[in-house]
């Protein structure tokens, strides 16, 4: 009985850590990636970054702006590989119009979460995100380690 590969941590190819410690995530979308074909192997090998990343709208299509893709020192030397080259996000057209609505609000921007593989295409997880200030963030430091605090004292009295 073949059943579906579950996710595992080999399908996640980047992550970007800071955008929860900087950002109230509103919503998640999922968004296909158009990539050429270094991309694609430097992708394979792990080779991406996308903690400097943001998304931004441009003639009715969105576009994955300082993401780094480093290419591989074997790659076809005839092609011009670019790593910070921007790249455009594959959405339907309510999805983009949704995401548009809400970059031009006041203090909403457009992040990426997450860069993975789902079966053999490259996917990004990208968020409507709105700016913390500083004293959000000690909050949510300070109920991160209260957690951590009250997990640890539960695991000793057991």
């Amino acid at each position: 009985m073949a059943g579906k590969k579950k996710k595992t941590a080999d399908n996640v190819i980047a992550v970007n850590r800071r955008a929860l410690h900087d950002y109230f995530i509103e919503e998640r979308f999922e968004a296909g990636l158009s990539l050429q074909g270094w991309e694609v192997k430097s992708l394979r090998a792990g080779k991406a970054n996308i903690s400097e990343a943001y998304v931004t709208p441009k003639n009715g299509e969105m576009l994955l702006l300082g993401a780094t893709i480093t290419p591989l020192k074997h790659s076809c030397a005839f092609v011009v590989s670019d790593p910070q080259r921007t790249r455009r996000l594959l959405l339907n057209k309510s999805e983009i119009n949704k995401l548009i609505g809400h970059a031009q609000r006041s203090g909403y921007t457009i992040i990426p979460l997450k860069m993975y593989w789902k079966g053999s295409w490259a996917k990004l997880e990208i968020a409507i995100a709105r700016g913390k200030q500083e004293h959000d963030k000690r909050d949510s430091i300070k109920t991160k380690e209260w957690q951590r605090t009250k997990e640890r004292i539960m695991k000793k009295s057991f």
